[in-house]
Order: C-alpha cells, then structure tokens, then sequence
C-alpha cells in the first residue's frame, strides 16, 4: 500500500487501482475515472486502490469494484463509514466531514446525492442521476 501512496503522490494521480491482473491509474477528477473503470472492469476483487479524495460517492463504487484495502490522502467521514462496514481496509491522512464542490461553496453534489444511500447500487443509481442533472444544467 506505501508503493500505491509513494505512486499516487509523486506522479500528480488523482487515482490509481490494482488488482491481480490489472492496474488503472487516472488523474481525471471526481467519480469519472472510476466509473470509467467499473464499466470496463466490472470488478477488481480483491485489489488495492489508492485516491486523493474520497467522499461517499467514491467509497460506494469502490465497494462495487471489490477493493479489499484503500488509501486516501482525504476521505471524508461519511466515506469512511462505508468502507468500514464493508469491510474495506482503509489508512488516510486527513479525515474530514464531507467533501466540499470544487469552488468551496457547498458540499460536493456526489457526496449530497449519496448521503441517504445504504448499498452501492443505491448509491450508483444517484450518481448517475447526479450527473445526468449536471450535465444538462
């Protein structure tokens, strides 16, 4: 896992996965470079996974992907939830209570659309709605 951080922070990454026969790194922001790997991956059982910020919305796909151990440079308290009661390792370095939209002006709206969901399909179902509403504002 210490290789994963090293990688994730020296390279400038916003994410990086690995699992027995894969690797996907990214430096796309937000839910986009997981969702990209969760539709041509399906799965990463067992795999780690590295990340600069982790709310949520993120936790929940990374459960969908099947991590078994997660590092996160941020990761807010509701994300921290999720992956302790999956069962997901996790070490991070700050520990925040949600992940604020990118202009500081309120919370991230990834994090608002899954704040009521208790499984990842749930969750995967708002993100998508989430983006679909964004996209056509």
């Amino acid at each position: 896992m210490e290789q994963l951080k090293k990688e994730l922070l020296d390279r400038g990454l916003t994410c990086l996965v690995t699992w027995e026969n894969g690797r996907f790194e990214s430096q796309k922001r937000g839910v986009a470079p997981l969702l990209e790997l969760l539709a041509k991956q399906g799965s990463c059982r067992g795999g780690q996974a590295a990340d600069k910020v982790v709310g949520r919305a993120t936790a929940f796909l990374y459960q969908l992907l099947g991590i078994s151990c997660l590092y996160a440079a941020v990761i807010s308290q509701g994300a921290l939830e999720v992956l302790e009661k999956a069962g997901i390792r996790v070490s991070y370095d700050t520990l925040v209570p949600g992940i604020r939209n990118r202009t500081d002006t309120g919370p991230c709206p990834m994090e608002a659309a899954t704040a009521s969901c208790q499984t990842p399909e749930e969750a995967l179902d708002a993100i998508r709605a989430t983006l679909d509403k964004l996209s056509k504002a």
